[in-house]
């Protein structure tokens, strides 16, 4: 099924980001470092899809390089596919561009693309899937 799986948030402090959504009443359910991507995640859930807040670990990180030079905010849009594999092939063979053609495991165990922001209107756009089962 198609759905917004997350909104990531690139922030500098995980500790001050998340105290926002506590006094709201939200909770971290999950926080996790992702060391191939050099942030450090916490997953609030919102309703069906959830918030992700995203802290670099080093500063030559892509999170970093995204605070140095837009400050924090919306960093993507993560929407939930049945099948990442299909999508990426599809979106291929209609000319869409990805920032790396390798599809990767991410937070969670989820396996995750993005789309470059110059074939989604603007917006970077990360396809998700679930984790694999464990046989």
């Amino acid at each position: 099924m198609h759905m917004i799986d997350h909104l990531g948030i690139a922030v500098k402090s995980l500790v001050q980001a998340r105290k926002f959504y506590e006094q709201l009443g939200l909770e971290v359910i999950t926080e996790e470092e992702v060391k191939h991507e050099k942030v450090k995640v916490a997953m609030i859930p919102v309703g069906e899809s959830r918030i992700e807040l995203l802290e670099a670990t080093s500063d030559d990180s892509v999170i970093a390089k995204f605070l140095q030079k837009r400050g924090e905010g919306l960093h993507h849009v993560a929407i939930h596919v049945p099948d990442l594999s299909h999508a990426v092939e599809t979106l291929k063979a209609n000319g869409a561009r990805f920032i790396t053609d390798e599809i990767k495991i991410g937070a969670g165990g989820h396996l995750y693309v993005f789309v470059h922001p110059s074939s989604a209107g603007g917006v970077l756009v990360e396809l998700v899937q679930d984790a694999p089962s464990a046989v």
